[in-house]
């Protein structure tokens, strides 16, 4: 039989070890989850464009109350003769791998087609509807509505520019329809863009209340076009593209956005050579029609990820907690010494 003081310091070992275990896998588990939270790279850094402001030269118009602000985009047009007040959007918006808005410079000569049904054959921006990118170097307004978050402050979105739209005005609104196909991705980059879905709301005004991310839904789920009726003469949807290339570009302290103004709105040598003013016609009765309407959830989810560590930090989240692990091991190490020496 074990005298009883062997005992007494066997349990105590055992005891010791498997607290130890305990501490030692907590902070390994919490610096793993430290690494997973901050390893989220991406393969284009977000593309920081504020919303034009009143007095702005691509401030449009805002209604009265508060419910819709308008923001002035080369590709949007009326067609001739004008039928109706059936107006809205087709978007396409591309995020990084954190959901942040981008513009396509890590995807060079990618093409993004999306088909449009003959009811918008007059628009000179479909048949079908393309996008390019980047989109900096081919459009003047590379990004030209808010189509996603909300703030507190703004009577929609959230603040940011996010999407590439073309805008419809004048189909009749008793009868006139959108229709639009699945997009095509085509170029040397297609590969690094995964076509995330598709978000449609019809006959109202856009909520902006949704993520583009969680809410994209597929083609056949999401409708491919709406028929217009009275009262409800206003559609709009957004083709949701996410990169998925070579993410090795780290978090970095959020940049200052106060000073991000100018630095994004492309002008000079732009190949969209058809964008003038003369697009930008908008009268009382369609303004609200074509705006970027109400207010929007944050497709950047992604703003509140974790960008206050060094890039030159190995191993995030194994600092202070690492140090008391290790002290902590120590004493039990010690502890075990020491009862077996009894």
């Amino acid at each position: 039989m074990t005298p009883l003081h062997d005992r007494g310091w066997i349990l105590g070992i055992a005891g010791a070890l498997v607290v130890c275990g305990a501490l030692v896998a907590v902070g390994f588990a919490g610096g793993v989850g430290a690494v997973q939270e901050t390893q989220q790279n991406v393969s284009e850094e977000a593309h920081i464009e504020p919303v034009p402001e009143p007095g702005d030269a691509y401030f449009e118009a805002e209604a009265s109350d508060g419910s819709w602000v308008s923001y002035v985009n080369p590709r949007d047009e009326y067609r001739s003769p004008y039928l109706g007040d059936g107006s809205g959007k087709l978007c396409v918006t591309l995020v990084n791998e954190r959901g942040e808005p981008v513009v396509g410079e890590s995807v060079p000569g990618t093409t993004v087609t999306m088909p449009t049904g003959d009811e918008l054959d007059w628009h000179s921006h479909t048949d079908p509807f393309t996008v390019e990118y980047p989109l900096t170097e081919h459009y003047q307004r590379p990004l030209d509505a808010d189509q996603f978050g909300t703030s507190p402050d703004l009577a929609q979105g959230d603040g940011y520019m996010d999407s590439h739209c073309m805008e419809i005005h004048g189909l009749p609104e008793d009868g006139g329809t959108v229709e639009y196909g699945p997009v095509d991705v085509t170029g040397e980059h297609a590969d690094d863009i995964e076509v995330v879905g598709y978000i449609q709301q019809a006959h109202d005004s856009w909520d902006t209340d949704v993520d583009p991310i969680e809410d994209a839904e597929p083609y056949e789920e999401a409708g491919g076009g709406w028929t217009y009726y009275p009262d409800g003469s206003h559609g709009q949807a957004v083709a949701v593209l996410q990169l998925d290339g070579d993410a090795d570009i780290a978090p970095d302290d959020t940049p200052d956005t106060d000073d991000e103004d100018a630095t994004n709105s492309s002008d000079a040598g732009q190949s969209d050579d058809t964008e003038t003013d003369a697009d930008t016609e908008t009268d009382a009765d369609n303004e609200t029609d074509s705006t970027d309407t109400d207010p929007s959830s944050s497709d950047d989810g992604s703003e509140g990820d974790s960008d206050d560590v060094d890039e030159g930090e190995s191993m995030p989240g194994f600092g202070l907690l690492g140090a008391v692990v290790v002290v902590l091991a120590l004493v039990c190490v010690r502890a075990i010494h020491a009862g077996t020496r009894e």
